[in-house]
């Protein structure tokens, strides 16, 4: 059975699909994390409200991060995913269902 591709899948299967090493993140996919951040945290979301104010503080420091850089453009993906994914994981923690 083929694997269902990354729009059908649950918002929290994706997030963990998007993170996973081998996967080569895009702009789009980095937009579409942002997002979900986003509205996990408007959403008040559970996992988030249990972390602590100097994790939630890190969070949003490589939440930050990621946003002026897409703002910016000064960083092409192909030549920093390595930084990118470390950014991303970040600004995810807790989130992360694995």
């Amino acid at each position: 059975m083929p694997e269902a591709s990354l729009s059908q899948k649950s918002p929290e299967q994706k997030l963990s699909q998007l993170l996973n090493p081998s996967h080569d993140l895009c702009r789009d996919d980095v937009v579409w994390i942002l997002e979900y951040v986003k509205k996990k945290v408007a959403e008040r979301d559970p996992r988030l409200l249990g972390l602590s104010q100097p994790r939630l503080l890190a969070n949003f420091q490589y939440f930050a991060q990621i946003a002026l850089m897409l703002i910016h453009r000064r960083s092409r993906f192909d030549s920093e995913t390595d930084r990118i994914k470390l950014w991303v994981s970040e600004a995810t923690y807790g989130l992360n269902p694995e």
